[in-house]
């Protein structure tokens, strides 16, 4: 898959502010004042693709995901 074909998600319903997503991919989520995490919209690059699916792997709400790029 090209570079440029996933990008990070997160569903603001279900997230909790657990901050571990912040903690694995910190070159794509940062956290806002409340600890809810801000998503890059730039595409993961491939070197980071790796700990993006860890960190999907570790939301504990299952809040964030590894989509498609549209």
């Amino acid at each position: 898959m090209p570079e440029d074909g996933k990008q990070m998600r997160v569903d603001p319903i279900a997230c909790r502010a657990h901050g571990l997503c912040a903690d694995l991919l910190p070159e794509l989520i940062t956290l806002d004042e409340w600890g809810y995490p801000i998503v890059a919209s730039k595409p993961v690059p491939a070197g980071a693709l790796a700990d993006g699916k860890r960190a999907v792997a570790a939301c504990p709400t299952l809040a964030l995901r590894l989509v498609p790029r549209v």
